[in-house]
């Protein structure tokens, strides 16, 4: 009996408490006191008598922790797999006029469906809980317009490399789009700024007087912005953008590389006549929803979040001089946004896979 003792105590898998056990009843056979043997394996002399008894009285199976009966379950496996389902279902399956399943709602279905007499929201969420299983949550996604192909690859990596490849000096990459519908919204009564204990206080109405179109390149290497700003949204205002552009961009500079969308007034016959006349000029078009591969698009969230957060401008003209105003401060300390080749892996594992796949 010793021997299995001694055993349990060297065996690796064996639970904690059991080897204290079994390491009392060895100190209790070696002829230690009750009161010694409690001091040291750490239990209490009432513990050391009662696992010394159970020990003469069933051995050392009698060593092992009883099972504790938990509380019973309230509701039945056969409960919780009708939840499951219908949590995997639509609403409109089940004749109920909503968007998506909440707790409440799901609680309210078992119950007209004679399933449980009573259960709360609370409870259908734990039991969900453990199915991993949120139903009132959802996630939006786009299919794609254009086959995940070897040109859909060749036009990332084009892009790749354009963002992240040492530029030669006759070189630099534009990043090019519009921020349209931009209205000055002149409130009804004065912004009033923040005080201690009160926060800025903007008025809800507001007047509508017109919006203008923000044209706007971003230099990917040094970060600075080339803008324009018009009424209307055509090819004769984002040619204006090309002029600045060439105007601005040293002579020296013979490949101007613009990454742009497949907007029709980016490929209009204005715009091909212009670019003809231009021959610096290259554009790259990512593919078709993909506008996160342009990088003014970065820039124009900057611009949202800290000039047009609040909007409360007199009339246009006003709200373009505060535009103005706005791309010469970004200006006068631009900085580049980090980008790598690594920002594209994982569109261009999608795209091996699918064509592996075909």
């Amino acid at each position: 009996m010793l021997s299995l003792l001694l055993a349990l105590q060297r065996r690796s898998t064996a639970p904690a408490g059991v080897v204290r056990r079994a390491r009392t009843i060895l100190l209790l056979a070696s002829g230690h006191r009750a009161v010694e043997v409690a001091e040291t394996v750490g239990m209490s002399p009432r513990h050391v008598h009662k696992w010394g008894l159970r020990f003469l009285q069933q051995g050392v199976p009698g060593l092992e922790d009883k099972p504790r009966p938990g509380p019973k379950p309230r509701f039945s496996p056969a409960v919780a797999l009708h939840l499951v389902k219908m949590a995997c279902e639509m609403p409109d399956l089940r004749g109920r006029s909503l968007s998506q399943w909440d707790g409440t709602e799901l609680a309210r279905q078992l119950e007209a469906e004679g399933v449980v007499d009573r259960i709360s929201a609370q409870s259908v969420r734990r039991i969900l809980n453990s199915y991993r299983l949120k139903p009132w949550r959802h996630h939006l996604w786009l299919s794609p317009r254009t086959p995940r192909d070897a040109a859909f690859a060749a036009a990332v990596r084009n892009l790749s490399d354009l963002y992240s490849r040492p530029l030669a000096a006759h070189e630099v990459v534009l990043c090019v789009d519009e921020k349209t519908n931009l209205q000055p919204r002149t409130r009804k009564a004065r912004t009033l700024p923040p005080e201690p204990g009160r926060p800025m206080l903007v008025e809800n109405e507001y007047e509508r007087k017109g919006a203008v179109h923000l044209f706007a390149a971003f230099d990917t290497r040094t970060g600075k912005v080339y803008h324009s700003t018009g009424e209307r949204k055509r090819q004769i205002e984002f040619i204006q953008l090309l002029e600045i552009l060439d105007r601005e961009c040293d002579a020296a500079v013979t490949a101007i590389h613009i990454v742009l969308d497949n907007l029709r007034m980016h490929k209009g016959k204005l715009v091909k006549a212009w670019l003809r006349k231009h021959t610096r000029f290259h554009f790259h078009h990512p593919p078709v929803h993909c506008s996160w591969m342009n990088q003014v698009e970065q820039w124009f969230s900057i611009l949202q979040r800290k000039r047009l957060g609040i909007i409360n401008f007199a009339d246009k003209k006003a709200l373009t001089q505060r535009m103005d105003a706005f791309v010469r401060e970004w200006n006068s300390h631009a900085h580049a946004f980090r980008w790598s080749s690594k920002s594209f892996d994982k569109v261009l594992a999608e795209c091996e896979k699918n064509m592996a796949a075909a």
